[in-house]
């Protein structure tokens, strides 16, 4: 099926920024895909006991998103200002249910987006892209405004399977969305994986034991702990390279430090700061009042902001500009030195990089990334190189924001998967 599209078709549109909307464009990157693909319906929501007693991976309903032909993709890639040179065929979206567990290990469930292309191989290898933050249930890739699903589909396009997980109480999952909890975003896109696999088998095509692991953002940093998970041979997948693209890869050492020092915008900082301490408090104690850390009038309201429904722009003007503004004088030195429960949970989502891959990895960056520093790629390629892996780290530029960074890597990594695969 061909639907008709009205998302954003030029570059300038797709970066475009505002007051508001930066938090919008900067922070989430801005990966919008045509919103006029279907909305999900209500078959994919259940979540009733027998689903939540289900085997992790388990697929609980496959729902049709619609798709694009060849022209269609490469028009969309093209009005988003990226290379739309290894298109090589259309594509078609669907909507999965799954069971998974959540940051406790109690039986949910979750969706995904999965992406397979018209035409290719018989048996497809199957790409693990990970979206950027988000911080409202329909921007995931599954979600109804098509956010999140342009580098799936260019992925697909180029003739592979796309496994692409909303994460935990994004798209269609339930509660809240733990974010930054990376090991809890693992084990859902472990299992999105799973689902993946016996959903494209339903539709007729089947996917081989090859995974590469690639995301953006956020999802760089999950891509990097999937590696890791998937190298350990379970699940009967087989990894076989790493591209993650602007990562935070060092929380300790290089993204809690660029918010203390300014490298990390001052906007985007108290974005990230509100999203990720509202959300590990859920997790973690904390603090008991929103008081202890935010100041007043931030503190009566921070926690809702982030309830999943409210859109980023809300959220931007309804935040202070700076950290300084938002936080009490004790956190703001709890930030600039991390301490205590703080350096905990800290502690518990870092150091993904810290282990030897068998495979290759390249890592994307850009040098004017004020969202996630290129300081964050360089200390990944110090782990790996430790462990005896030399990762190449490709720098887009002194030009590159987090969103351009997004859009020029993207394409590099398919053609470099394609070199790897021997695609011609």
């Amino acid at each position: 099926m061909t639907t008709t599209h009205t998302g954003p078709r030029t570059r300038k549109q797709w970066l475009r920024r505002g007051a508001a909307a930066a938090v919008l464009a900067a922070v989430l990157g801005g990966l919008a895909a045509p919103a006029a693909l279907a909305a999900p319906t209500g078959a994919e929501r259940g979540t009733a006991g027998a689903e939540r007693a289900a085997a992790r991976g388990t697929l609980i309903s496959v729902v049709p998103l619609g798709g694009l032909d060849r022209e269609q993709v490469a028009a969309e890639l093209t009005g988003s200002g990226m290379d739309a040179g290894t298109v090589r065929h259309g594509v078609d979206a669907y909507r999965l249910t799954y069971a998974t567990v959540d940051p406790r290990g109690r039986a949910t469930t979750a969706t995904g987006l999965l992406v397979l292309p018209r035409g290719g191989p018989h048996r497809l290898d199957l790409i693990a892209d990970h979206h950027g933050t988000v911080p409202t249930r329909d921007q995931a890739p599954s979600g109804a405004t098509g956010y999140n699903r342009l580098i799936p589909y260019l992925h697909a396009s180029a003739g592979r399977a796309v496994a692409a997980p909303d994460y935990l109480g994004l798209g269609g999952g339930p509660g809240s969305h733990p974010y930054m909890d990376t090991r809890s975003s693992v084990t859902a896109s472990l299992d999105m994986l799973k689902a993946s696999r016996t959903a494209a088998d339903r539709l007729g095509r089947p996917v081989t034991r090859d995974v590469y692991a690639t995301g953006f953002s956020q999802g760089g940093q999950v891509a990097m702990a999937l590696g890791r998970e998937l190298s350990r041979g379970r699940d009967g997948f087989r990894l076989r390279a790493l591209a993650p693209i602007a990562g935070p890869h060092d929380l300790l050492g290089a993204e809690m430090p660029g918010i203390a020092d300014g490298s990390v915008a001052p906007a985007t900082a108290v974005f990230y700061l509100s999203y990720f301490l509202t959300a590990q408090n859920r997790l973690h104690p904390l603090y008991e009042d929103p008081s202890e850390v935010f100041r007043a009038p931030w503190a009566r309201t921070v926690e809702d902001l982030f309830d999943g429904n409210h859109r980023p722009e809300e959220i931007a003007a309804a935040l202070p500009a700076t950290p300084q503004e938002l936080l009490t004088p004790e956190w703001a030195e709890n930030v600039r030195d991390p301490r205590g429960a703080l350096r905990a949970v800290l502690d518990a989502n870092d150091g993904f990089c810290d282990w030897k891959p068998a495979v290759p990895v390249r890592l994307y960056a850009g040098s004017a990334d004020t969202d996630v520093p290129i300081a964050n790629a360089r200390s990944c390629a110090r782990a790996l190189a430790r462990h005896g892996v030399r990762a190449k780290l490709v720098d887009q530029g002194a030009d590159a924001d987090h969103t351009v960074t997004a859009i020029r890597s993207a394409p590099q990594t398919v053609r470099w998967f394609d070199a790897l695969r021997g695609t011609n």
